[in-house]
């Protein structure tokens, strides 16, 4: 299966450089992430197209015998000019349905108000890599009891891949307290994606993630010789206007559904998400 969709084509990227699987199947590709089963957009299928109400059913059975561990189901879907009203089956069978923007950029520019207040800076030390966490914990206050092991395998994931040389994580620090974190990983073919930008709730609106996203993209046209920067971003998020303000445009939509363990609506752990979180 040839992916088309430069969303899920640099997802797959970076899943596959912290060690995930991707099997390709014919008509779908098979995500496997063993180390951490409760990663819900660790394991799951892409499939070339979104089946029919009367199919989704197959589609599941077929989702259990192939990930039977799996508590969770999840499906992306590569329509890159797909709209949301075509996830309308799985929504009516209880998954939490989005379709996500895909924002490119060849340049970066400051936010119109910078924050010149916050230092910025890659993460370095075993201390930095555990503020990351605690971050991380304060952006999504109130999920599943295993969010904090959940969290801690996606960190070491993180480092990991900085390890081995694939991008970097950044930090704004307020007196040196991580306030906003994002990476940035490269993902083959001059392009780089923009990983999990979040601020902490007491620190947003102060500009912090648009003044760290130009910083972190001049690194990445710079030091990773990327021709292509990817973010996926919610359109309905506040946060989708702060990274057109510093270059980036809508290049496509990214579908998927989701249905959590035990819910009938789909209220899920926070384990695949838009990379940006609002900070206007």
């Amino acid at each position: 299966m040839d992916v088309t969709s430069l969303g899920l084509r640099t997802d797959l990227a970076l899943l596959e450089r912290a060690g995930s699987t991707v099997e390709d199947r014919g008509d779908h590709l098979v995500v496997r992430t063993p180390r951490n089963p409760t990663f819900y957009w660790g394991n799951f299928f892409v499939l070339d197209h979104v089946p029919d109400s009367d199919a989704i059913a197959e589609w599941l059975e077929r989702f259990v015998a192939t990930l039977p561990g799996a508590r969770h189901r999840a499906f992306a879907f590569d329509r890159p000019d797909g709209e949301f009203g075509e996830l309308a089956g799985f929504a009516e069978q209880g998954f939490s349905i989005d379709a996500l923007t895909v924002m490119t950029a060849r340049s970066v520019q400051l936010p119109p108000v910078p924050n010149a207040e916050a230092t910025y800076r890659a993460l370095s030390s075993d201390g930095d890599w555990e503020q990351s966490i605690l971050l991380t914990l304060a952006c999504h206050d109130g999920y599943e009891e295993n969010h904090l092991e959940f969290v801690t395998l996606r960190v070491e994931s993180n480092r990991a891949l900085v390890s081995d040389g694939h991008g970097q994580w950044f930090g704004a620090f307020s007196d040196d307290r991580l306030v906003t974190q994002m990476g940035l990983i490269t993902a083959g073919s001059g392009l780089a994606r923009f990983q999990s930008v979040e601020t902490h709730p007491e620190f947003r609106r102060r500009g912090l993630a648009g003044t760290l996203v130009h910083h972190v993209g001049q690194y990445g046209i710079a030091e990773l010789d990327a021709e292509t920067l990817v973010m996926v971003a919610d359109p309905n998020d506040a946060a989708i206007r702060i990274y057109r303000t510093v270059g980036f445009t809508a290049s496509e939509s990214e579908l998927q559904a989701e249905l959590a363990p035990g819910s009938s609506r789909g209220s899920r752990l926070p384990s695949r998400q838009p990379d940006c979180r609002p900070d206007s």
